[in-house]
């Protein structure tokens, strides 16, 4: 992804408080937004005062050089700026270097950099660190082994993606997916849940398809069908889908009315936990509010995996 891209990506992120700037949401284009609320419990615990000149040491592990001039003071005021994410009183640049006790303070400023190092402003990079640091509550999903997924299913890091097969934006997330578990093969599994949306209506259909289609050991080859024409999921194209697949087709459609009540529960689970939108991703249960870009992903990942061993 190019610079220009990136920087996209990161205002759609600012504006909107989701990572992905084209997220689909219900009709009425509701969307939950709690980050600015969440984040105050953080900045109410730290000092905003100058930090003192001990503090100001060069960051553990960073070589700052590595930034064009001009941005390499607009780091050194973010890490000074910016909170600990482990709600710590003081800085980033003191936890990272002097705070052993905050395991994450490693990512965070690994994140910090990156971002910088990307042309990231300095406003896009404080609102995408409150993103990533505000929601200190894991919420408890739930999968089981007739959901349907990519890895073990013991792999230490589970990733949920609530998605809708109507949604564009979550068609754009499946190469994005790919390129970021390139190497966490054995250690990060991926699920997928459902979550049709009122805007297209043939989504519940398609995911009960999706679903049906899985009882038979298909749902993959019915997922990459689904994604690739968008606009063709009413009920025939369905069953056209079902027969190119070579699947029993009475048991196909025995199991599809049955996985309506599967996709009920699916979208009332993402709704339990504030979903209005897709897509929605969750890593061991923490929103990924990222931008939609796999090395940002991975870095996510990385912190999960680190905290899950």
């Amino acid at each position: 992804m190019t610079l220009i891209s990136l920087r996209t990506v990161f205002v759609a992120a600012v504006v909107s408080t989701m990572a992905f700037s084209t997220a689909c949401t219900k009709k009425d284009g509701s969307k939950e937004d709690d980050s600015a609320e969440a984040y105050k419990d953080i900045e109410k615990t730290f000092d905003k005062s100058e930090p003192p000149a001990a503090d100001r040491k060069p960051i553990e592990g960073v070589d700052v050089s590595k930034l064009e001039k001009h941005m390499q003071p607009v780091f050194e005021a973010l890490v000074d700026k910016l909170p600990s994410p482990c709600g710590k009183a003081h800085s980033l640049r003191t936890s990272r270097n002097t705070d052993a006790d905050c395991n994450r303070a490693p990512f965070a400023t690994e994140y910090v950099f990156e971002l910088t190092l990307d042309g990231a402003s300095e406003s896009e990079i404080k609102e995408l660190y409150k993103l990533r640091f505000d929601k200190t509550k894991v919420v408890d999903l739930k999968v089981s082994a007739q959901t349907p997924h990519h890895g073990p299913s013991d792999a230490p890091v589970k990733v949920i993606e609530f998605f809708d097969y109507g949604c564009p934006a979550c068609k754009m997330m499946e190469p994005m997916f790919e390129e970021s578990l390139k190497g966490y093969e054995t250690e990060v599994a991926v699920y997928y849940k459902q979550f049709p949306l009122s805007a297209h209506p043939d989504s519940q259909g398609a995911a009960q398809a999706a679903l049906a289609a899985h009882k038979q050991g298909k749902f993959d080859e019915m997922h990459n069908m689904l994604f690739a024409d968008q606009h063709a999921h009413e009920l025939d194209s369905l069953n056209s889908y079902a027969g190119k697949l070579g699947v029993d087709m009475a048991q196909f459609k025995s199991d599809y009315a049955a996985m309506k009540a599967v996709v009920d529960a699916d979208k009332a689970e993402g709704e339990a936990v504030g979903i209005s939108g897709t897509p929605a991703v969750y890593i061991n249960g923490r929103s990924y509010d990222g931008p939609n870009h796999p090395k940002y992903f991975k870095m996510w990942i990385a912190e999960a995996l680190a905290e899950a061993i």
